[in-house]
């Protein structure tokens, strides 16, 4: 046989693998492709949800800090310190809904997400309740951790309205989370954006019309937390999850301990995750010139906050599109001058310039390692993550930060410093644990815990026997 003719058979004979290849690589692009848009049917509604819900907080600090300083940084603490202790439990708690319904959606057992959802209202009611004495107590609470009476002052006021907050963080949590794994959260976007208009002109209105001052602005807060959960109530009650919500059920009383330990799991998880930046704020409110140090690290962290609102979509996302898989049985699928906005002071505004190169190395961090714990979310994981969160945050971050700040001497940079030490480590072990995971193994875990709290449907049993009649 010739050269160029063995040059053709063997061109023949390696174009059904080249062909095989390349189809290989279209169907891969067109999964990638597939889940992109499924990943984004819940990440752009929950994104803007999330820049619309911070943004709340974002508009009342804004206006509160042109009061005074001492109003921001009583504002600052209470919220940054107080509501996250508060709210790390409850949407920690509220994320064990996020597993159950996403993974009861995927494996068609749909009448079990409105149990699943009154089950949780039940739990995290009661969990509120009993974190009303933190608000009560504000006053006492904070002197004891080391914080200026003047500040305290005004703090233990904007605690009692805070009260009205965190009730409001029941039915948001949950409704949100309940209408995510089925993909049906735009009805959260809109109600969101309608309320934060409503918060901006409320504002103006009771604060610069009217002169309220804080009673003003947190009677708008108010009214902005509580007007999207009274439409998302009516939507999930009223027919927009005909198929998910059958009505209320005595069954939602049923099985209250196996959830309330998923709940106290998830809680575990995210909200020493949550916590970890109101430890940061206690840091550097015991350092000198804290008024100026609050207020520059607070604004720092609500710029960096509404960054990680866009990662905390992809969380959402990527635990909605992890649960749903699993259920399904398919392993496979699973800088300085915008301080301007907050604050009149110079020294405030040098501060937060000052921090700005360790505010987009937090912002770094923050583009992957929500996604990471949207993963542990929808697997289930919870558990294990919390003792990963306790070590790499409370061990390591908190430590480093420390001594990097008190006894280096280099003060609200060295806190911060060691803090980010410690997210980076909490993302270096969940990539570890994503890529080791056997998923044909967490695909039969939660098949498992499904069959073990299901309850039958009524309504398929009695079509069924209609049929065979």
């Amino acid at each position: 046989m010739s050269g160029g003719a063995a040059n053709i058979t063997v061109a023949l004979l390696n174009k059904p693998a080249e062909n095989g290849r390349e189809e290989d690589e279209l169907g891969m692009k067109e999964k990638v492709w597939n889940e992109s848009k499924k990943l984004w049917v819940v990440a752009a509604p929950a994104i803007f949800t999330r820049f619309s819900t911070f943004g709340v907080s974002m508009i009342s600090q804004a206006f509160i800090g042109h009061l005074g300083p001492i109003e921001l940084a009583a504002y600052s603490i209470t919220f940054t310190v107080l509501l996250r202790f508060s709210n790390g439990i409850l949407l920690g708690m509220a994320s064990a809904l996020e597993t159950l319904c996403g993974q009861a959606y995927g494996a068609k057992q749909n009448h079990m997400l409105g149990i699943y959802l009154q089950r949780s209202w039940i739990v995290l009611t009661g969990c509120t309740i009993c974190l009303m004495p933190v608000y009560i107590f504000s006053g006492p609470i904070l002197l004891a951790l080391g914080q200026e009476e003047r500040i305290v002052r005004v703090a233990r006021i904007i605690a009692l309205w805070v009260i009205g907050v965190n009730f409001s963080f029941v039915p948001s949590f949950t409704c949100q989370m309940f209408l995510q794994a089925q993909s049906k959260n735009k009805i959260i976007a809109y109600v969101a954006a309608v309320s934060l208009a409503v918060h901006v002109f409320l504002s103006w209105l009771l604060m610069i019309h009217f002169d309220f001052g804080i009673t003003g602005a947190m009677t708008s807060t108010l009214v902005a937390f509580w007007l999207p959960n009274i439409a998302q109530l009516l939507f999930v009650t009223c027919g927009g999850c005909k198929d998910t919500w059958r009505g209320f059920s005595m069954l939602a009383f049923k099985d209250l301990w196996p959830v309330f330990k998923l709940s106290m799991s998830s809680g575990g998880m995210l909200c020493l995750e949550l916590w970890y930046n109101s430890i940061l704020v206690l840091l550097t409110g015991n350092l000198k010139n804290a008024e100026v140090a609050l207020d520059a690290l607070a604004i720092c962290i609500n710029i960096n906050g509404l960054e990680m609102m866009i990662a905390l979509g992809f969380l959402a996302a990527a635990s909605v599109r992890v649960s749903n898989e699993l259920g399904r049985g398919n392993s496979k699928g699973a800088k300085g001058r915008v301080s301007y906005i907050f604050t009149t002071s110079e020294a405030v505004a040098a501060e937060v310039a000052d921090l700005s190169p360790l505010l987009a190395f937090s912002i770094l961090l923050n583009s992957v390692q929500p996604v990471l714990s949207g993963v542990a979310v929808g697997a289930g994981w919870q558990g294990y993550v919390t003792y990963v969160n306790l070590a790499c945050y409370y061990l390591i971050g908190i430590p480093s930060g420390v001594i990097l700040g008190y006894v280096v001497g280099l003060e609200v940079k060295g806190v911060w410093i060691g803090m980010l030490f410690g997210v980076f480590v909490q993302t270096c072990v969940l990539c570890i644990m994503t890529l080791r995971t056997d998923w044909d193994q967490q695909v039969s875990t939660s098949l498992r815990r499904l069959n073990r709290w299901v309850v039958p449907d009524e309504s398929s049993a009695v079509n069924k026997t209609s049929s065979e009649e």
